[in-house]
């Protein structure tokens, strides 16, 4: 398996050869793991799980890398910090529905300066929201309100991911520019 190439190893476990898995496992958990270890900023317990989640995705995807889109270490990063985003968005609703209230602790009560701030704060930048075109506007809700990714969104909007990468990016472009005005 050593002298393979990346892309004949990641045939090999489409085809669920298990020992392209464990070379590939071999040849990049180094990488991996210090990638995932820094994006949970070194949680030791939650980079074990997320590594074996990113192996387990390598071998239950029905996609493919395709060397003709670049390079397998990159497709492999990018795979990783999918499984990353997605776990922490999984954990982070898991904390929310099981947050029970500690009468242990005071309540805490904001004040309601914080509501007002907060409010022109929303007002400004819907204000700012309404200056985007259509497509923007839908991929900022998208994304930002509705929780879906970028390549979920690029299925919705039957559009490349580039394409969505790029609209984004302008999209948010001239939100900053149209917030730092100020004269909205």
């Amino acid at each position: 398996m050593k002298e393979k190439l990346d892309k004949e190893l990641m045939a090999l476990v489409k085809n669920k050869h298990r020992p392209a898995l464990e070379e590939l496992y071999d040849r990049y958990i180094k990488l991996i793991y210090g990638f995932i270890f820094k994006f949970t900023n070194g949680n030791e317990e939650k980079t074990k799980e997320i590594v074996q989640l990113v192996f387990l995705k390598l071998w239950t995807t029905k996609s493919s890398y395709n060397p003709e889109k670049g390079n397998f270490v990159n497709w492999l990063l990018t795979v990783t910090r999918n499984v990353c985003v997605d776990y922490v968005r999984k954990d982070s609703i898991h904390i929310r529905n099981n947050k029970q209230m500690d009468l242990s602790k005071p309540i805490d009560i904001e004040d309601p300066n914080n509501d007002i701030e907060n409010g022109l704060i929303n007002s400004e930048i819907a204000k700012a929201k309404n200056k985007l075109s259509k497509p923007q506007k839908r991929l900022i809700d998208l994304l930002y309100w509705k929780g879906y990714s970028l390549t979920e969104i690029a299925k919705i909007e039957n559009e490349p991911i580039g394409t969505i990468k790029s609209r984004l990016h302008q999209s948010l472009k001239q939100l900053k520019k149209y917030l730092e005005v100020g004269d909205l």
